[in-house]
């Protein structure tokens, strides 16, 4: 592994472990030019997985863009970023899981709201109101009362 700072050829791992359910590893490396650390991280290739819009289109997926929705709606939450990694990959792997090269946005949505109505229900209403289109404040309203139903 190349050091990504001064770029020499050598390096020596210093720890390993198994990460995301065992299905990556990460390692720590010291450069034995700089002596520098870094962290790596080894994951086999998975196969490519595209989401289709609602209008058709097709895009690759992409777990950055779903993190980052997921962080836009935990926002001022109590809620550690430990906790939305958890979602993200839990999300990853039931749209992998499934066996299709292609999901709906509409099922990536709907996993999204399952998981963040377990996790935090400020953060589940944030999320549905940019998702469901809220353009009132009855739909606002009619998704709390479902929510409420939902609890009980």
């Amino acid at each position: 592994m190349r050091c990504p700072f001064c770029e020499n050829e050598n390096t020596r791992v210093l720890d390993s472990r198994q990460v995301e359910e065992g299905t990556a590893i990460r390692r720590r490396r010291e450069c034995e030019s700089c002596s520098r650390r870094f962290t790596t991280y080894e994951k086999y290739e998975e196969s490519p997985l595209a989401v289709v819009k609602k209008d058709g289109r097709r895009e690759a997926f992409s777990r950055q863009k779903l993190k980052a929705g997921l962080l836009k709606a935990c926002e001022k939450r109590p809620i550690s970023s430990e906790a939305v990694e958890a979602v993200v990959y839990d999300i990853e792997k039931a749209l992998r899981n499934s066996h299709e090269q292609e999901a709906l946005s509409a099922e990536v949505g709907e996993l999204v709201m399952e998981r963040l109505f377990q996790l935090d229900e400020v953060a589940y209403i944030r999320f549905a109101s940019v998702y469901r289109q809220f353009k009132d404040i009855q739909r606002f309203i009619d998704e709390l009362n479902h929510l409420r139903q939902k609890r009980s």
